[in-house]
């Protein structure tokens, strides 16, 4: 029991750790008081907290995954590893813009997430994990679907930004985001990596897939998810560099393919593991 305890110890830290980090924001950034609007930048123990947090859900995350020799994966730790790097991302920006603001969205997702893998710690084992063809496979796609992930994110608070400006609302939660278009090239800018990363994942997967698995890669939902999203990105980014789209055309672009891409592998993962409990 220990040591099952001291194995979960790492994820229910962290969720922790992300819950009150987040409650934390919420209250200083995002909370009406009779106080002016004053902008509060993000404080040195605010970053050291949040990237300790990232090393506790890292750590447990890295354990899971790799402890037991070999690899094991499953859409608990998808999930998980994929809002980790959205944090990480985050936290990484927040030195070159202010991100203090976004925080009370993004911590309280980190905090879910890092407890699916005690939720559901059920893994399957993954074959042909020593192949570099196959890392840089997994590298590339868990890198685009994090970016992709946090995309997803940015442009739900975009929406929220927007839609605050159009009410005239001038409240404590609009005042500590960044402005408008500096979200906007944000999200382009992580938008474009992604797609090149996916552009990889799904490239790799197709001349790599017969070496790994003795056949060619098979057209399975998955696979035509994954297609499917890249196709909606592309599509936005030629509609952006061709015609201007911004504000609500992007963010719904991004999230339709940002839905796709998540039916690829966690809702395919998440019926085999969870709903008909095949691993």
């Amino acid at each position: 029991m220990s040591a099952i305890l001291l194995h979960l110890l790492p994820h229910i830290v962290s969720s922790l750790l992300y819950a009150a980090l987040g409650f934390h924001f919420w209250r200083t950034r995002w909370r009406e008081t009779d106080k002016p609007l004053v902008t509060l930048p993000m404080q040195p123990w605010e970053r050291g907290a949040i990237f300790a947090a990232l090393l506790f859900q890292g750590i447990g995350l890295y354990d899971g995954l790799f402890s037991a020799g070999g690899m094991h994966f499953s859409f608990s730790f998808a999930l998980s590893l994929m809002l980790w790097l959205a944090v990480l991302i985050y936290w990484l920006e927040s030195f070159r813009s202010r991100m203090d603001g976004l925080q009370p969205m993004v911590l309280p997702l980190a905090a879910a997430s890092a407890l699916l893998p005690v939720l559901f710690p059920h893994v399957r084992v993954v074959a042909h994990a020593d192949a570099w063809g196959f890392k840089l496979h997994f590298l590339a796609a868990m890198l685009a679907y994090s970016l992709f992930t946090l995309s997803a994110l940015h442009a739900v608070f975009m929406g929220f930004a927007e839609r605050k400006l159009h009410q005239r609302a001038l409240t404590k939660s609009l005042a500590s985001l960044p402005p408008l278009l500096t979200m906007e090239a944000l999200l382009f800018r992580m938008i474009v990596i992604a797609f090149a990363l996916l552009t990889l994942a799904l490239g790799s997967g197709i001349l790599f897939s017969e070496t790994l698995f003795g056949k060619a890669m098979a057209l399975d939902h998955k696979t035509l998810f994954a297609f499917a999203s890249w196709g909606i990105f592309a599509a936005l980014l030629i509609g952006r560099r061709a015609y201007g789209w911004r504000g609500r055309i992007a963010l719904r672009w991004t999230l339709a393919g940002f839905m796709v891409l998540l039916l690829a592998y966690i809702g395919s993962r998440f019926v085999a593991e969870v709903l008909i409990g095949r691993l």
